[in-house]
């Protein structure tokens, strides 16, 4: 089991780099994630959702996302109230007043999961949840040490040398752990490290010697590794390393980060592509110059759409249009960009909502939430195949001829699809951008292509900086 020192220290990348390793080396190796709290969600075929980055851990080992990889997903709605999904099914609501108690009585159907998992797989990397030194909720946790003491897992702790502190973070958190917890721990490591390796070996007797715990090395700091990492924007645009010729026309995109955005790796794509200028927008100035501008998913479309009155972010909108740009709106963009959002179930906000209007459209936010892969061959804007996912209460009307599409503006400026992970097949991006806003890239290719070889770098990185003779040792126990 990874857990690590804070929340972002890199735990699902380093768990989905060795199930990349281990996989590679012919170990029926499967991801598990007892608990995640995220609103970056993927739709499994067998039906269900589990948290983004479960589904890239089992895309490393060459699997198909199963709910027994992510038994309880936690989804934020507000600051003191979150969506609880058990199993991939939505199970109410989970109130920051009674988070410890409530999640308690999950730990068997985590445990029934883990167990499923073991009888199919010979090797389960797990990866914990924000940190385990948290006295405030150590009481029922279910995610990190109290599911590693309940299955006996051996730990390995991270923390990100980035940040700085990194050295006392390791040593803090094992000393804040009970004493039962802390006999799990088996070896610490660090990750994000610039610099000479050599520099290091000082500290890491030091922290040895003071732990009684070995130091299995530092991960570098891979600053264009292009997959991605829960809810946080993206920290490698800066640092991308791969040339653009200058002569190709560059498209100039940005997307909304509202306080509840959900399902960002919709823009993956795009962000991954150098000859796209892309920009996390947080401020109405930052539209200036755009071509496109993306409204991304939502946890709380209402909440997120007086968010965008409140900071003034309409009248900005409006110039974009009327000085010739696009948007896109997805899924609770989508809903956004209609005339009303009608919630008379209470589902995620008051019983209506005006939307902005810009889009013919109504939404009505139903009980039952909708969870699926999507794929076929698009109406528009030309026959070629697609293929995504849904995760969604909202409903709204759709032209069919604008499939996989909802709705489009009088104008053509504005589109609105349900669909996540629309862009990532590379042919019908390219068609999407080429007749919609005559724009063509050289550099466009699939997801997964992005994803694997990505991975394959991620495990050669561990292979090559770690000392990994401990998981050798358990894999030649398995064969």
């Amino acid at each position: 089991m990874i857990q690590g020192t804070a929340s972002g220290v890199g735990k699902s990348l380093l768990v989905a780099g060795l199930c990349r390793l281990l996989a590679r080396s012919g170990v029926l190796v499967v991801p598990f994630k007892p608990q995640n709290m995220s609103n970056a969600a993927a739709a499994c075929p067998g039906g269900g959702e589990i948290g983004r980055a479960q589904a890239l851990q089992a895309f490393a080992c060459g699997l198909e996302p199963t709910v027994d990889m992510n038994p309880v997903l936690v989804k934020p709605e507000a600051d003191h109230t979150a969506q609880l999904v058990v199993s991939g099914e939505v199970r109410g609501k989970l109130d920051a007043a009674r988070f410890r108690e409530d999640r308690e009585p999950l730990l068997p159907e985590v445990v029934a999961a883990f167990e499923r998992l073991a009888g199919s797989y010979d090797f389960i990397v797990v990866e914990g949840a924000g940190s385990p030194a948290e006295p405030n909720l150590r009481a029922g946790d279910i995610a990190n040490m109290g599911f590693a003491r309940e299955v006996l897992l051996p730990v390995w702790l991270v923390a990100d040398i980035d940040r700085g502190g990194s050295f006392a973070s390791l040593l803090g958190t094992i000393e804040a752990l009970e004493p039962a917890d802390r006999a799990l721990v088996e070896a610490l490591l660090v990750n994000r490290f610039r610099g000479e390796p050599a520099l290091l070996d000082e500290a890491f007797a030091w922290l040895s010697e003071r732990t009684g715990l070995p130091v299995l090395g530092a991960v570098p700091y891979l600053e264009d590794l292009l997959l991605p990492e829960e809810d946080a924007p993206y920290a490698f645009i800066d640092g991308r390393t791969e040339p653009v010729v200058e002569a190709e026309p560059r498209l100039r995109v940005g997307a909304v980060h509202y306080p509840r955005a959900s399902n960002i790796a919709d823009v993956d794509p795009l962000v991954a592509d150098p000859a796209v200028d892309f920009i996390w927008l947080r401020d109405p100035r930052d539209l200036a110059g755009l071509d496109l501008v993306i409204l991304p998913g939502s946890k709380s479309v209402a909440a997120d759409l007086a968010w965008l009155r409140e900071r003034g972010w309409v009248p900005a909108l409006e110039r974009h249009l009327r000085y010739g740009g696009r948007m896109l709106g997805i899924c609770g963009g989508l809903q956004m960009l209609g005339r009303w959002i009608r919630d008379p179930h209470g589902i995620e906000g008051p019983p209506e909502a005006p939307g902005l209007g810009w889009l013919a459209l109504e939404t009505e936010i139903q009980p039952q939430k909708l969870v699926r892969p999507v794929a076929g061959r698009a109406n528009w804007p030309e026959e070629v195949e697609f293929s995504g996912y849904e995760i969604r209460h909202g409903d709204s009307e759709a032209d069919p001829t604008l499939h996989p599409f909802r709705a489009r503006s009088a104008d053509h400026q504005i589109l609105g699809t349900y669909i996540h992970g629309l862009l990532d097949d590379a042919d019908y991006r390219r068609s999407l951008l080429r007749h919609w806003l005559s724009w063509e890239t050289s550099h466009a290719e699939d997801q997964d292509t992005r994803w694997l070889r990505d991975l394959d770098r991620l495990a050669d990185t561990l292979r090559d900086h770690l000392e990994l003779a401990l998981l050798e040792n358990r894999v030649c126990e398995i064969a």
